[in-house]
């Protein structure tokens, strides 16, 4: 094989994206060694939507490479990093050119907001146990179909043997509303309700808001893929990481120190949901909601596990 294609979907634009790449080369290197086989040329399209921050990632490659060649000389063999923007969840790559497909913390994102919950999730930015059986029906049902899509563009862009491994946040229980996977949000909408009491933010302002994300269990995943047909599970795991990024112990106590992570939370769940929030609200609110969110956070994790479920499955075109 002269040349391997790979793309990392829902690249963004911090130095893990960079990381991400590093790791990839090593792999694939180290399986060329294995098999007595000459290092490919290895092309790596980084893809996100179109107002992802390309111009920091690309201004980073630079160093990258100067890392790359400082530690491993020429072993890793030629690289070449290209930008892909537009949505995964449509076409982004000729049928048949990519060999590997990487997706990290982003298939966990719908397309949209469900149609025709506005009205009826009250209260919530998410699914929560008040809302009603509708609600959570929608948010389903939006899944489904995006990841089929998801899956079917993939499916077309991948060569035959093609392999995938993906990572989202998801949940262990078959509860849609446990806490696992609905309490960030909660507490999100918990400073929120605060901030109507105050007079801050104006009450049909929350009640028409919802964040354009779903949290899957396995199963449901499965589901999909199995329904889709174009791929072969290898392998699907779940593992336990606490809130503010910190591994959690395997006997699932949280470590979260409230003092140390309740800023670390705050500053993740903002970098997430900022652009959202200030479409709907405006930008003025913003400071004070995190503010309120910090603190709700910090007493929270006093008296309750903080952790959420990582989905990783591994994926072969041709099932």
């Amino acid at each position: 094989m002269k040349s391997v294609c790979v793309a990392d979907l829902g690249c963004s634009s911090g130095p893990n994206t960079l990381l991400v790449v590093s790791h990839l080369l090593d792999t694939i290197n180290k399986k060329c060694h294995e098999h007595h086989m000459t290092t490919p040329e290895i092309l790596v399209f980084l893809n996100d939507l179109p107002g992802n921050d390309f111009n920091t990632l690309f201004k980073n490659l630079g160093s990258f490479n100067d890392d790359i060649r400082k530690t491993k000389g020429n072993d890793l063999g030629s690289c070449f990093v290209s930008g892909m923007p537009g949505t995964f969840y449509g076409r982004l790559f000729p049928g048949g050119t990519l060999h590997f497909v990487h997706s990290s913390y982003s298939l966990h994102w719908l397309s949209k907001v469900p149609q025709g919950i506005e009205k009826s999730n009250n209260g919530n930015l998410y699914i929560s146990k008040s809302s009603p059986a509708s609600v959570i029906e929608a948010y389903l049902k939006q899944f489904k179909k995006d990841f089929r899509v998801f899956l079917k563009c993939r499916s077309e862009e991948l060569v035959d043997g093609g392999r995938m491994v993906l990572t989202f946040i998801g949940r262990r229980s078959s509860d849609p509303t446990s806490k696992e996977c609905c309490c960030l949000w909660e507490l999100l909408a918990t400073a929120l309700k605060d901030m109507v009491i105050k007079g801050t933010v104006q009450e049909e302002k929350l009640d028409s808001f919802n964040f354009p994300n779903y949290y899957p269990s396995p199963e449901e995943v499965q589901s999909v893929i199995q329904d889709d047909g174009s791929f072969m599970v290898n392998q699907l795991q779940t593992f336990n990481v606490n809130w503010d990024g910190s591994d959690s112990s395997e006997n699932g106590s949280s470590g979260t120190d409230k003092f140390r992570s309740s800023y670390v939370i705050a500053m993740c769940i903002r970098a997430v949901s900022e652009s959202l929030l200030v479409g709907h609200f405006g930008e003025e609110i913003i400071e004070e909601l995190f503010q309120r969110y910090r603190e709700i956070v910090a007493n929270y994790a006093t008296k309750e596990k903080t952790e959420h479920t990582n989905l990783v499955i591994s994926l072969t075109k041709g099932g």
